[in-house]
């Protein structure tokens, strides 16, 4: 478990970058980077998908109600997508069980709204299958690397 010490503000920042550094070699590695590709594809998938239901919109016959459920979902995605990065990179960085747990949880929960986003959309363009199968399986691939953490930090 990462412990930090109590220090002034100007003492010890050496000492705070190297315990914080000796923090980060401790967790799951592949873990941490899949986390943090996870996080800048979060980031595009979101805006192209948001851009993508602005196009259908405008160029197809898209239901208004379907327009503002898609929406409601695709924010809903980004708010739980971002709170369980948030807490795997915690959970990871501190080997805490609890906010990983928790975190794989989100990350079901988003696998879902993936395929929402992939299969069961009003209207699905091909971009929109390509963002949400990549998704989807960095989503797959996160689910089984904090499985293997969790596993590792319990034993």
């Amino acid at each position: 478990m990462c412990v930090a010490t109590q220090q002034g503000p100007w003492e010890g920042a050496a000492l705070r970058v190297a315990s914080l550094t000796a923090c980060s070699q401790l967790s799951s590695v592949p873990l941490q980077m899949l986390l943090y590709l996870s996080g800048a594809f979060g980031a595009f998938h979101l805006l192209a998908t948001l851009l993508l239901l602005l196009y259908k919109s405008q160029v197809f016959s898209y239901p208004q109600r379907y327009l503002v459920l898609d929406l409601a979902l695709l924010v809903t995605a980004g708010v739980l997508e971002a709170l369980g990065l948030y807490l795997g990179t915690k959970g990871n960085l501190t080997e805490a069980e609890g906010p990983l747990a928790v975190s794989l949880l989100l990350t079901v929960v988003s696998g879902l709204l993936s395929t929402y986003f992939l299969r069961w959309q009003t209207l699905v363009l091909w971009a929109d299958t390509a963002l949400s199968a990549t998704r989807l399986a960095l989503h797959g691939l996160e689910a089984a690397l904090q499985v293997v953490t969790i596993a590792a930090f319990v034993s």
